[in-house]
């Protein structure tokens, strides 16, 4: 087996919370008395362009929310949709503990729109844990298409097989084994230290 140089890991589902998934939106339909219905078919309509960084926040919220008057501000539907965000119990201090041995190249890929994404990484401090963030709203391309996988190998100039990829969603972990790269599904930090384990990436478990 070749050995592991390089870990990319998705931030949402993973390191973070994810920050506008469809449980949050129903949730934001509730709190601000949205037809979900319509929001719902709103958001399918523009998701992919504020993903992919083509319109911002303020546009989105245009065409999803802010379309007619509203009884709230856009101040108050934007701190809202930031406030989703929460880091996540184990897999962060995994990742950190792997970037401090200094043996990885420890990058992102992830599918996230421009604002949220600036947001969650000066928040949580995720520059401490990546040195590149292969972000969807970066590139104009979201996982699962190959090619937001190959960019980030051939930025970082890592082959397929001397890398890992991590992520919650089986689909974009199909991505990546096409590719030629290890992949791993995440379901929880011991099912990740153990998955790891398998492809001679130790780290020893939080809190010990």
């Amino acid at each position: 087996m070749t050995e592991i140089s390089s870990l990319f890991w998705d931030v949402g589902g993973v390191i973070l919370t994810n920050g506008w998934d469809r449980e949050a939106r129903r949730e934001a339909t509730r709190v601000f008395g949205l037809d979900p219905e319509d929001f719902e078919d709103r958001h399918e309509l523009v998701h992919t362009a504020f993903e992919n960084g083509r319109i911002t926040l303020n546009e989105y919220l245009d065409r999803t929310v802010f379309y007619e008057e509203k009884p709230f501000s856009r101040e108050q539907f934007s701190e809202f949709m930031f406030g989703r965000s929460q880091m996540k119990d184990g897999a962060p201090e995994i990742a950190a503990a792997l970037a401090s041995t200094g043996r990885y190249s420890m990058y992102a890929v992830n599918n996230e729109s421009s604002e949220l994404n600036r947001y969650r990484i000066e928040t949580f401090g995720l520059a401490g844990y990546f040195s590149a963030f292969f972000s969807s709203c970066y590139l104009g391309v979201r996982k699962p298409d190959e090619a937001i996988y190959r960019i980030a190998l051939e930025v970082t100039r890592t082959r397929p097989q001397e890398s890992l990829f991590i992520d919650d969603r089986e689909v974009n972990v199909e991505t990546a084994r096409r590719l030629g790269m290890a992949a791993v599904r995440y379901r929880d930090p011991g099912a990740l230290i153990r998955d790891l384990h398998e492809y001679g990436v130790d780290v020893a478990a939080p809190g010990t």
